[in-house]
């Protein structure tokens, strides 16, 4: 599975990780301040899904970008982050109408996509001891 990551974009793997640990703290500290522990979890949880999902389809869009060779391929590859777009607001809708987790915390998941990208370089300089390039696949 790492392998497959990897192929796709090098910097994937320790960005989703980066992600998991984000939630995985984010929820350890902010659940002692909350009385609806429940709903405060479960909107981290879809957000931090939906970040995870978003990281993985952003990198193979890249990916497929890397490989266009027709306007087909165009128009598949704006459909996709047409699809992000309609995936997020479709989760957003639903999480608010069957109140299924607290929208705040969700909204803080998905923002583990950003804080994990821009932790990107400083994490793969503290733990590989180098930047991250195309050269260390």
């Amino acid at each position: 599975m790492i392998s497959y990551l990897k192929r796709i974009n090098p910097a994937l793997p320790s960005l989703l990780i980066t992600i998991l640990v984000y939630g995985v703290l984010v929820e350890l500290i902010g659940v002692w301040f909350v009385e609806d522990k429940l709903r405060y979890s479960t909107g981290l949880l879809i957000g931090i899904g939906l970040a995870v999902f978003l990281s993985i389809t952003i990198a193979t869009s890249i990916f497929d970008v890397l490989d266009v060779r027709s306007k087909k391929d165009q128009v598949k590859i704006s459909l996709k982050a047409v699809l992000r777009y309609v995936i997020v607001a479709v989760i957003s809708i639903a999480m608010g109408y069957f109140k299924l987790g607290n929208i705040w915390t969700w909204f803080i998941g998905v923002m583990g996509l950003k804080v994990a990208a821009l932790l990107q370089p400083l994490i793969h300089r503290v733990f590989f001891g180098e930047e991250l390039t195309d050269n260390n696949k």
